[in-house]
């Protein structure tokens, strides 16, 4: 069993960086793509982005590209997620996820089919 707990959110200013990060602990953390996701109340879970197994390849979600950087440590069993130039808009709770297909298609798997999911951090960002 994988277990999945993020940690690092809170209440920043626009245009702030944050950076979240997602424990993993049970099996073989590089076996697996991990992502970050976000969801509001009323909307449907958003991709933000996703990493390879070995941390060399990374895919973003069109409203994060150039702002948000995922990286992984495989020694540390943890994902990070550095969040710069914060908009109101990025207000969220921000979820982890780990699954066995590459991490181009984590983007694509929905709820039901992700493997893993951890129960999110919220990110506030107000003036």
């Amino acid at each position: 069993q994988v277990q999945l707990v993020e940690s690092g959110g809170g209440l920043v200013q626009p245009g702030d960086s944050l950076t979240l990060s997602c424990a993993v602990s049970g099996q073989s953390f590089s076996t697996y793509s991990m992502g970050w996701f976000r969801q509001t109340p009323g909307k449907e879970r958003e991709f933000v982005a996703a990493i390879s197994q070995s941390g060399s390849s990374a895919y973003y979600g069109d409203s994060v590209k150039g702002r948000f950087t995922i990286s992984r440590d495989n020694a540390k069993n943890t994902v990070y997620l550095q969040m710069n130039s914060l908009k109101v808009e990025d207000t969220a709770d921000y979820l982890c996820a780990a699954d066995t297909a590459a991490y181009w298609h984590m983007a694509s798997l929905g709820q039901s089919r992700m493997g893993y999911w951890g129960k999110g951090t919220p990110v506030t960002v107000s003036s």
